[in-house]
């Protein structure tokens, strides 16, 4: 069974909470939940993490990649900025999709309009909620 991390990054564990009018009303639990059991229906193992804290994730993407794991990734706001988050991408092996529950691109701020994941991702898919994250993993699981 092919293994996949579903990692998120900072604030995204307010899900349900933070702002619903723009990244809806489920929570980070009940997103996990179902990343479970789309990825189980796909095929894959999937485990959810999310951290606030950019060297967890970094970690993670090192480990992700000494070991040829998949990723979905949303790294929230360090996604506009972490060139640290550039090199992690960088040197993964397996494919890697980055995902985004708004469409940044289509947010105000102008800084959101910038991804450093982008270069590094087989697919980008934002703006289609939390079934962005299950349009992800069929991605994966399609091959």
């Amino acid at each position: 069974m092919t293994r996949v991390l579903v990692l998120n990054g900072p604030n995204l564990g307010r899900l349900g909470r933070r702002q619903p009018e723009i990244y809806g009303s489920t929570t980070h639990a009940e997103l996990a939940h179902q990343c479970v059991a789309w990825g189980s229906e796909l095929g894959l193992e999937v485990e959810v993490r999310q951290t606030n804290h950019e060297g967890d994730l970094l970690d993670w993407l090192n480990a992700a990649a000494d070991d040829g794991v998949s990723v979905v990734l949303n790294a929230g706001a360090w996604t506009h900025y972490s060139l640290a988050l550039w090199d992690a991408c960088a040197q993964l092996t397996a494919p890697l999709v980055e995902v985004h529950i708004s469409d940044p691109k289509q947010r105000a701020e102008e800084f959101r309009h910038t991804s450093v994941v982008e270069p590094h991702a087989a697919t980008t898919i934002a703006g289609q909620g939390v079934d962005g994250y299950r349009q992800a993993l069929a991605f994966l699981a399609a091959g």
